[in-house]
């Protein structure tokens, strides 16, 4: 049983640790959409759909020191519209917007004035939202010069790296806690399908010893 419990310590500490650099990712995704459109913040909600909420994933400018793992509910706002409609949606004036839930943006300590977002699409799948709060009129050099992508066009390329990195995240998550479970039956298959799906193909070839192992102690003799 010990040696079980360490295997499966083990491959709970792999799926943390591939979860933390697609958080990195996500980070440095903010960051990038802030610079691009010379945003006030830029922010990745995440869609938790057992309690119906949007947490902050990751944030950059405004509310970036406090406002990862907030949540909202996942049904209201300019993010719950992108998040039900799967379409993106930019706001010149927010204070004309019929879906601009103004009271969830004051528990922020920050309300934009116009606001840019799209959806996070895993798949047919929406994962979570993107957001860009207050970006500048025009794009700041060097893409003001020649012949820039439109805006839309960048947000997109943003919200598609986004997506894939909140994609696997969540399932790293689901796979987690599949293995923190106790007293629950649980076949070998489930979880030895859930990890290797969590795991890139660089560290899945270094890991299939590990895994092979966690299969066979759990899985049911016979």
């Amino acid at each position: 049983m010990s040696d079980e419990r360490n295997l499966l310590a083990a491959a709970s500490a792999l799926l943390g640790e591939a979860e933390d650099d697609h958080n990195e990712l996500l980070r440095r995704v903010v960051k990038t959409a802030c610079a691009l459109f010379g945003a006030a913040a830029a922010t990745v909600f995440l869609l938790d759909e057992q309690r119906g909420e949007l947490v902050f994933e990751a944030v950059s400018g405004e509310g970036e020191s406090y406002m990862v793992g907030r949540r909202f509910p996942a049904s209201r706002g300019i993010a719950g519209w992108v998040l039900s409609a799967h379409e993106p949606l930019v706001v010149a004036d927010l204070a004309t917007s019929p879906v601009f839930a103004r009271d969830l943006a004051e528990t922020t300590g920050y309300v934009p004035r116009s606001l840019m977002a799209a959806p996070l699409l895993y798949g047919e799948e929406a994962v979570g939202v993107i957001e860009v709060l207050d970006p500048a009129p025009a794009p700041a050099d060097p893409l003001a010069a020649g012949d820039p992508l439109a805006a839309g066009d960048l947000l997109a390329l943003l919200a598609g790296q986004a997506a894939v990195a909140l994609g696997v995240i969540r399932r790293n998550r689901n796979a987690r806690q599949l293995l923190a479970q106790d007293g629950e039956e649980l076949t070998g298959m489930a979880v030895a399908a859930s990890l290797l799906g969590e795991l890139g193909v660089d560290r899945r070839a270094a890991r299939v010893n590990l895994f092979d192992s966690v299969h066979r102690l759990i899985s049911p003799p016979g």
